[in-house]
């Protein structure tokens, strides 16, 4: 099931029942395929406010503090046209002189080329990612407060960014699309209304990460997977993963994990493994994973 958040009258997440069944789930941390029908179910709705507790708060503030997220490159050949208002080297098809600009490179270059002339033109230089965040059972405790201080946190530093965030379990639950761009202390409360339960199934949240990034160019999606990767519900995978034009992983080792599988889903979807023992390491695992 994919769920989504209630936006108005509760506040909450409405977490719509159903059956459970299958087979036993494969022993975690196997590495191996993990292939079961179960389903994991959250059956009532969360109402009211919640809000997030002062050490959850206090983790997102020096994750944040430490973050350094370069902006990405732009592009002035192939993202023309809708974006940011920039002073680029004439390419053809522009006529908006930047005449400042140009008299500057004339002064350097009496005898002018092409390339000499400064147009102002649009360019785009948003990036796209989708933040997918293991809330199963597995994540409880240190591991969930880690987990939405990280949606907190990066939430406010791609804030001209397009971000989508899905929390995920045997099923997974869409906290904000690309293009909505819900504020990050939302998002952080809204995590912390998910209660961590359930097994892991790490092949759906990839699946609605392609569908969130379908549309957009494959040099601007990028996918973070935050988990212990102890995968036990749901198909292999590995397979969703090379699907994707970049899937970047942050395995919390504070605990049991699966380092083989990780590494499997960071190396298929050419993208970094970055480890996290505590909220500390997260700052610099992020900057790292986006200055590649």
């Amino acid at each position: 099931m994919l769920l989504e958040p209630a936006r108005g009258g509760s506040g909450g997440l409405v977490m719509p029942g159903g059956g459970r069944g299958g087979r036993r789930p494969p022993r975690s941390g196997s590495g191996g395929p993990a292939v079961t029908a179960e389903q994991g179910t959250l059956t009532e709705a969360v109402d009211g406010e919640v809000q997030a507790d002062p050490e959850t708060l206090r983790r997102a503030r020096q994750i944040a503090a430490r973050l350094a997220v370069p902006r990405p490159r732009r592009d002035t050949t192939a993202r023309r046209g809708v974006g940011e208002l920039a002073s680029v080297r004439y390419k053809g098809g522009s006529d908006d002189i930047d005449l400042d600009r140009t008299v500057e490179q004339l002064v350097e270059h009496p005898v002018p080329e092409e390339d000499d002339i400064i147009v102002r033109e649009r360019i785009r230089t948003r990036r796209s990612v989708a933040l997918l965040v293991d809330v199963s059972g597995s994540m409880r405790g240190e591991r969930i407060r880690t987990a939405a201080a990280t949606v907190g946190a990066l939430a406010a530093e791609l804030d001209r960014d397009d971000l989508a965030v899905v929390a995920f379990w045997s099923d997974a639950a869409v906290l904000s699309h690309l293009g909505q761009h819900v504020p990050a202390q939302q998002l952080l409360e809204e995590m912390l209304r998910i209660p961590a339960k359930g097994l892991t199934n790490i092949a759906f949240p990839l699946q609605v990460a392609a569908t969130e990034l379908a549309r957009v160019p494959a040099r601007d999606a990028r996918v973070v997977l935050l988990s212990d990767c102890v995968h036990n519900a749901g198909p292999d995978p590995r397979p969703f993963a090379a699907r994707l034009s970049r899937l970047d992983v942050l395995l919390d080792t504070s605990g049991e994990q699966d380092e083989e599988l990780a590494r499997d889903l960071a190396r298929l979807g050419r993208g970094q493994l970055r480890r996290i023992r505590a909220y500390t390491d997260v700052a610099p695992a992020l900057s790292a994973v986006f200055a590649s």
